[in-house]
């Protein structure tokens, strides 16, 4: 039996994190959320995440760094980066292996498109 895939989400905004969780529950998801980047590595949960989804300004480390430190540890989690200033960072977003940038308000729809790609690009397959 396959397990479940396990999505990640890191946003600092109670209200942004609350609405991501309820579409990925509702979606039939199996997801967790954080309210910083250090939460999340000290989970225990980085090793077992199919998905990761993070805003970039978090209070402490940003999910760029995030990205980047999951990256040198060996741990390539497909990312979606989502950020208010979504146009400003995309070079680096993408450079560092995001799967998708998403700019703030989040289009739920759209989200869920990213999060089908990543799950397909960690299972190997290239989705285009």
């Amino acid at each position: 039996m396959t397990q479940a895939p396990r999505i990640a989400c890191i946003d600092d905004d109670p209200n942004v994190l609350e609405a991501i969780l309820d579409v990925l529950h509702a979606s039939g998801f199996v997801a967790e959320g954080f309210s910083s980047a250090e939460d999340f590595l000290t989970s225990g949960l980085p090793g077992r995440t199919s998905c990761l989804i993070t805003d970039v300004k978090l209070g402490g480390m940003s999910g760029l760094q995030l990205q980047h430190s999951l990256a040198e540890s060996g741990l390539g989690i497909p990312t979606i980066v989502i950020s208010a200033f979504a146009d400003d960072i995309l070079t680096e977003a993408y450079g560092a292996g995001a799967v998708c940038v998403l700019s703030k308000p989040v289009l739920m729809d759209c989200l869920l498109i990213c999060i089908r790609n990543a799950l397909n690009r960690a299972g190997g397959e290239e989705k285009i």
